[in-house]
């Protein structure tokens, strides 16, 4: 079992930047594909971002891409998502998933996904 706790959501302007945080808590993190997804009231569950074992493969959501960036520690078990030219369509509640298949690649699909974290909100005023 592998607990994901998730961190540094909050308020802030259009235009504005955040960090992620993603803390996990097993001993093999580098065992595991590492994704962001978000989900805003009343919209489905969208992928935003996955990151491969070593960290030397990315893959974004087509709303995110050239502003999010997402990056990991495998010494802190930990992944990040740098969010720049925040908009207030990015207003949702932040997901951080780890995915345990082998020989996968980064996959966008909430499903492919075996543990979750409790979500952490990040709201944008325009």
């Amino acid at each position: 079992q592998v607990q994901l706790v998730e961190s540094g959501g909050g308020l802030v302007q259009a235009g504005g930047s955040l960090r992620l945080s993603c803390a996990a808590s097993t001993r093999t993190f580098s065992n595991y594909v590492m994704g962001w997804f978000r989900q805003a009231p009343g919209k489905e569950r969208e992928f935003v971002s996955g990151i491969s074992r070593s960290g030397g493969t990315t893959n974004y959501g087509d709303s995110v891409k050239g502003r999010f960036t997402i990056s990991r520690d495998n010494a802190k078990n930990t992944v990040y998502l740098r969010m720049n030219s925040l908009k207030f369509d990015d207003t949702a509640v932040y997901y951080c998933a780890a995915d345990f298949t082998p020989g996968l690649g980064v996959r966008s699909t909430f499903r492919a996904y075996d543990y979750w974290g409790q979500g952490t909100q990040v709201t944008v005023s325009s």
